[in-house]
């Protein structure tokens, strides 16, 4: 078994990658004009178009103040547009518009980009192993995290939307 300085020494490489990952992630899609936490909510909407701001925070496991935010932000943008619900005025619904959908599509490339870089000289073997040992991490952190995708409580976070702020989880 490995020992405490070892394993020390293992998360400092793993909080590393995670700070080289999230570096690349905002270069890349700042270079389209989107922020690391917008394609995330873009991806949700391509799926389940006319989403209300709510619908979008319990999908995202943000709260509904960071959804507001990005919505108003990336509909000032052209990316997407509310409309009123047609059953209830008083909610709003969320879609891409076409320039948000085109920039769906760049956004899908650039995250083929960033894993091909960050997979690269690995063979299949280690690829297969590499997931099962990230996903034992995975759920060694969400158990101790209350990760609702575990059973457990996770408390609604605030998604970073530009560098400026850190996020408190991971996308």
């Amino acid at each position: 078994m490995a020992g405490d300085e070892e394993l020390v020494a293992l998360d400092r490489r793993l909080t590393r990658i995670c700070r080289l990952h999230h570096g690349r992630a905002h270069a890349l899609l700042e270079s389209i004009g989107l922020y690391r936490g917008q394609p995330p909510l873009m991806w949700t909407l391509v799926a389940e178009p006319g989403l209300a701001h709510s619908e979008l925070a319990a999908r995202l496991h943000v709260t509904p103040a960071t959804i507001s935010k990005m919505v108003s932000r990336m509909e000032k943008l052209g990316i997407l547009e509310t409309r009123p619900d047609p059953g209830d005025q008083r909610i709003s619904r969320v879609f891409l518009t076409a320039a948000g959908l085109a920039l769906d599509e760049k956004a899908k490339h650039i995250g083929e980009q960033l894993a091909a870089e960050a997979f690269a000289g690995f063979g299949a073997d280690e690829l297969v192993a590499l997931t099962g040992y990230l996903q034992r991490i995975e759920q060694n952190l969400a158990l101790t995290s209350g990760c609702t995708e575990c059973g457990g409580q996770r408390p609604a976070v605030e998604v970073a939307e530009d560098a400026s702020e850190e996020s408190a989880h991971p996308t």
